[in-house]
């Protein structure tokens, strides 16, 4: 009988007293979080209740396990087993407790700065998200080499392990060349600037904000909710236009093509009139002029502000499609044709010989006229 109610006894008071030590823990951790409503801390710590009831546990049970005389055969493996869950909850532990504690520190960082500096924000953000995948992935290599170094085996193999590690390095590292190029070009983007989350980019012709960053690559959702995957060494090895860099204010570009007798003044002050009904329009400048000409038509340029890229395509399509529609009611004649006018020539000129029905002599603009001897 007695060999019966000690595991029982053992096994089922672990497992009761590490279900009752986290009941209570997560009963403080709700107090504090409802006392403390200004931090997040107490909320985000109460996500690493399954990993502390995991390292509870199994630290219960390996250390009472030889008192329990359950299964003495297979003692060796169970105590090897139980050693191993301990260490993993205790790593799942540490991240979880990582990560509570930096997201606290990015929350109140955003909360007062998210007026005043957003791109310092989305900046934090960036480090803040690349730094967390470093600690995970660190506290797992070193999780996994302390699950290794239970097993007697990988002890004894150490020395040479040690021995051939400058070898296996240098083959580890022309294998994944590639990989490491991404990890550092990740650490690069995090640290120096160059791109952050929320940042609005244009790469390969493709317009659209970032939406993910990690160490090896990186997702930018484009405007028509696609997601363009790429390797975070193309940030670092490529030119990309970054719109979001400095202040998010933009200036945006509006180009017609017109007979070179629309109303440029005319224009002007309708351009005046369309961007101040446009709430878009953060109303720092404006402006309209005559960039280029060619044999039909010419080349007229608008430069209109916003206080971000968003607004700023919505000012350019509004500016282009209510001027566009304004010269079609008021100014038809300002609208490229194709010129098949007669060719005015010079008064005295042969070319004013009318003909016997009393029409003009007609030519071709594009026809050269013959030289007179």
């Amino acid at each position: 009988m007695e060999n019966i109610l000690r595991p029982l006894i053992v096994v089922g008071g672990s497992v009761l007293l590490t279900l009752l030590i986290g009941w209570a823990t997560d009963r403080l951790l709700r107090k504090a979080d409802e006392r403390h409503p200004e931090t997040p801390l107490w909320g985000l710590l109460r996500r690493g209740r399954i990993p502390y009831q995991l390292v509870l546990c199994a630290a219960l049970l390996r250390a009472s396990y030889d008192s329990a005389q359950l299964l003495q055969d297979y003692r060796v493996g169970i105590g090897r087993a139980l050693t191993l869950v301990l260490i993993g909850s205790a790593a799942w532990l540490v991240i979880r407790i990582a990560a509570a504690v930096v997201e606290t520190s990015y929350t109140r960082y955003a909360s007062s700065r998210a007026q005043r500096d957003p791109a310092r924000v989305r900046r934090v953000r960036t480090q803040v998200t690349l730094i967390m995948r470093v600690v995970a992935a660190i506290v797992g290599v070193v999780a996994i080499a302390a699950m290794l170094l239970t097993f007697p085996a990988f002890r004894a193999a150490g020395a040479s392990l040690l021995a051939s590690a400058g070898i296996l390095g240098i083959v580890a590292g022309v294998a994944a060349q590639s990989t490491l190029s991404n990890l550092f070009a990740g650490l690069q983007i995090a640290f120096g600037d160059m791109v952050r989350l929320g940042d609005t980019v244009v790469v390969d012709g493709e317009w659209g904000t970032v939406e993910e960053i990690t160490l090896t690559y990186l997702t930018v959702r484009t405007w028509d909710e696609r997601r363009i995957t790429m390797p975070v060494s193309y940030f670092t090895s490529k030119p990309f236009e970054n719109w979001s860099r400095g202040t998010p204010q933009m200036t945006g570009i509006v180009y017609w093509h017109l007979d070179h007798t629309a109303p440029v003044d005319a224009m002007r002050e309708k351009l005046r009139d369309i961007l101040r009904e446009c709430p878009a329009w953060d109303g720092r400048h404006y402006g309209l002029d005559v960039t280029d000409t060619t044999p039909n038509t010419m080349e007229v340029r608008a430069l209109v502000t916003a206080k971000d890229a968003d607004d700023v395509w919505t000012v350019r399509v509004t500016v282009r499609e209510q001027m566009i529609g304004w010269l079609v009611r008021h100014h038809p004649y300002a609208l490229p044709r194709v010129n098949t006018a007669d060719a005015i020539l010079p008064p005295g000129s042969n070319g004013n010989r009318r003909s016997p029905d009393g029409a003009a002599q007609r030519r071709a603009v594009d026809t050269p006229r013959p030289e007179r001897g």
